[in-house]
This record gives C-alpha cells, sequence and structure tokens, in this order.
C-alpha cells in the first residue's frame, strides 16, 4: 500500500540517515508534520508538540519542513 502523503520511498532513501530537530519553543502543535510524514516520524508529545519519535525512520524528503507554519523543523543528512 502507497502511504497517502508524500513521495515514493526508494530503498536507497531508506538507508539514508537524518537527524529531526523540533524548536520546541516556536512549534505551534498543528500537527501538520505528524499527518504528513509518509515514515511517521513524529507524534505530538503531552504538551501537544511535535516529537521525532522515529528518528531513524526518517528519508530526508523535507515535506515536514514545507507544511510547518512556524518554520520549526530541521532536517539534516548526518
Amino acid at each position: 500500500m502507497e502511504p497517502v502523503f508524500g513521495p515514493k520511498i526508494s530503498e536507497e532513501e531508506r538507508e539514508m540517515p537524518y537527524r529531526v530537530t523540533v524548536n520546541k519553543e516556536t512549534c505551534d502543535g498543528d500537527g501538520e508534520c505528524v499527518e504528513i510524514c509518509p515514515v511517521d516520524v513524529y507524534e505530538l508529545d503531552a504538551n501537544g508538540k511535535a516529537e521525532p519519535v522515529n528518528m531513524d525512520e526518517c528519508i530526508g524528503c523535507e515535506s515536514c519542513i514545507e507544511v510547518c507554519p512556524t518554520d520549526s523543523i530541521t532536517v539534516e543528512e548526518i
């Protein structure tokens, strides 16, 4: 089954390691990143802020960055 949102995921992309960070001071908790991520990197924490809980699954598509209204997310290749 293909993901509803985001690009197709190649095997090469799956093996690329990324560091995902969320600025909790500016995150407004709208959850767009949670909804759009094709590999479920994010969950909302107890305070309603985005939390990268599955960072090792990140494929670096940056869909989360594109939908974040407060520019609170960074994705870096490591």
